[in-house]
């Protein structure tokens, strides 16, 4: 059974890094917009906060967590985005606080969860190691629209093979939540690690391939770049698809991000 200590280690790295960013903004960039549509820097961190939330109560309170749930069936296309408003209305200081208040107690939840334990969630059930790599990649993908947004570069770090991790487990969900049926084969997928080196995953003799640089694998799966400006590439035509549907996160299919033409890699 997996230690979830490192994985709730590099989280705790991951919000650090975007609350150094976000700490020193102006009342008027918390209201900037960015890439994601309608959403403003106050947006991004109410989501980051509100799912903090959620998933404390996936830990600690079953039934509390059900009842998100039962809120989530009732308006699935609207329940995040609604989440995200209404956290959003805070003060940028109150936010900030709420934001560093969930993910503290969320932190100790995790640390202290049984060994073995499983929690609900709005996808299948996750342990606590599971559920820190989940954050960890909305964190990640969050901290990567705010830091666009105020024109801040955040270089990839070796904290990304989580997310790679968590992209190649859900291949079947993706597939799933858009309706089509997964394919029964395995996929190789090899990734160029930022820090050196190759994450491999699945056998090596695997028709179906994915290779191509790890940060463009994770700025798929979490929809924040276009396929056709990064550099991967699929061998078979079941991983071209896969390539073409991939998300990481929990809900239905995201909408992604336009190609930039011209820049495209």
């Amino acid at each position: 059974m997996s230690d979830p200590t490192p994985v709730i280690d590099d989280l705790r790295e991951e919000s650090e890094g975007l609350d150094r960013l976000v700490a020193g903004l102006s009342p008027g960039q918390w209201g900037l917009r960015t890439p994601a549509a309608g959403w403003t820097v106050a947006h991004q961190v109410a989501h980051l906060a509100w799912t903090d939330h959620s998933a404390l109560l996936a830990v600690t309170d079953a039934d509390a967590f059900r009842a998100l749930v039962e809120q989530a069936l009732a308006a699935p296309h609207t329940f995040v985005d609604d989440g995200a408003e209404e956290y959003a209305r805070s003060a940028p200081a109150e936010l900030l606080a709420r934001w560093r208040e969930g993910r503290a107690a969320l932190d100790k939840a995790l640390r202290e969860a049984p060994a073995g334990a499983r929690f609900p969630w709005y996808g299948p059930p996750m342990s606590a190691a599971s559920m820190a790599t989940a954050r960890l990649m909305e964190t990640w993908a969050h901290g990567l629209d705010v830091a666009e947004t105020i024109g801040v570069a955040r270089p990839p770090t070796d904290r990304l093979r989580h997310v790679a991790w968590l992209g190649v487990r859900t291949r079947d969900f993706a597939y799933g939540a858009h309706g089509l049926t997964p394919p029964a084969d395995p996929f190789r997928v090899e990734l160029a690690a930022p820090g050196g080196g190759v994450w491999a995953y699945g056998p090596e003799d695997a028709a179906q391939r994915v290779t191509g640089p790890a940060l463009d694998f994770c700025l798929l799966v979490t929809q924040r770049a276009h396929r056709a400006d990064l550099a991967l590439t699929a061998e078979g035509a079941d991983a071209d698809r896969w390539l073409d549907i991939a998300q990481a996160f929990a809900g239905p299919p995201g909408g992604g991000r336009e190609p930039k033409g011209d820049t495209a890699r």
